[in-house]
């Protein structure tokens, strides 16, 4: 009996004994383990049309309940150090990077061939080098420029128009160019405004509006190109939000809640296991807005029909 009852004692330390591994696998396996991924966050500039994307990016995988380790950058608008954050994320292996604006995902697409790559805020798909790339997927900010341009024509009939870019910026050096290719047709002169560093803005003289494109640097330095468009009652106009509340007469630009969530989303079924390669790339924003600055309009002299106000997403008045 003192045998049997021996066996009995060492039955149930052992099926208590498979029962912990069995636990403890189940605890490995489980979504907790998702919690503790490393994510990679890349800003091409320190921007409110970024910010905003950031914002509602976070909200979303909060409201998903998604936890992750988030480790956020913030570079300096300038090729070395876009490079340079997204070395940075490689080196230290994170599970994903996440990249909000061209540059930056140029630059992480450059980098790493292996670790995922979730891209929003990305105006120009042709310029960030994903061709042919398995690890890297996203949704497009980009907004037809000449829609942008000819509603411009119509709140003021320019006849010379001023195009802020930056040559180091691929994709705002496609945006001038194709911007400049509407001349003939529309009826204006180009003159192009290559803003590479604070100060630039001092260039801009002699036209009779002025469009500025998606650059990092053009964004960070926002009040001197508008500054230096109001001491000249040059309305403004461009295609990436933030600047709006800063005097840009008219913005027509993605949604950047609706890119937040969307990347948010995606990062959510990459976490979950599937290839990037398997998420198809969002081409164009779902969402657009159109905001007129009318108080900027009209301090600065010009009229803006009233089909197009009725039209807008938002007016400052």
């Amino acid at each position: 009996m003192a045998i049997e009852a021996g066996n009995t004692v060492k039955g149930i330390f052992k099926g208590i004994a498979i029962i912990l591994l069995c636990a403890s696998a189940f605890l490995l396996a489980s979504p907790a383990s998702a919690a503790e991924k490393t994510v990679g966050v890349i800003l091409s500039a320190d921007t409110p049309f970024y910010k905003d994307i950031h914002r509602a990016f976070t909200e979303e995988l909060a409201k998903r309940g998604i936890k992750v380790k988030m480790l956020v950058q913030t570079p300096s608008p300038e090729t070395v150090s876009w490079i340079n954050a997204a070395r940075k994320l490689v080196a230290i292996d994170v599970d994903v990077i996440v990249t909000y604006g061209d540059p930056v995902t140029a630059a992480a697409i450059s980098e790493t061939s292996s670790i995922p790559v979730i891209f929003a805020g990305v105006f120009d798909l042709d310029s960030v080098g994903m061709k042919g790339r398995k690890n890297v997927s996203g949704i497009s900010s980009k907004v037809p420029l000449i829609g942008i341009i000819k509603i411009m024509k119509d709140i003021t009939n320019f006849g010379k128009l001023g195009i802020v870019y930056s040559s180091i910026e691929k994709a705002t050096v496609r945006q001038a160019e194709e911007i400049e290719g509407y001349g003939g047709k529309l009826g204006y002169a180009a003159v192009k405004f290559n803003v590479r560093r604070l100060g630039d803005a001092d260039k801009i003289r002699d036209v009779d509006a002025l469009f500025i494109t998606t650059s990092c640097i053009a964004q960070q330095c926002t009040d001197d190109v508008i500054g230096a468009a109001r001491k000249q009652k040059i309305p403004t106009a461009t295609a990436v939000g933030g600047s709006e509340e800063s005097g840009m007469v008219l913005t027509i630009s993605a949604d950047p809640a609706g890119q937040g969530r969307e990347a948010a989303e995606m990062l959510a079924r990459v976490i979950a296991g599937e290839s990037p390669s398997a998420i198809p790339v969002v081409g164009q924003p779902k969402k657009v807005d159109m905001v007129i600055n009318l108080k900027e309009a009209t301090s600065i002299g010009v009229k803006v029909p009233f089909d197009i106000l009725t039209s807008a997403t938002r007016v400052i008045k």
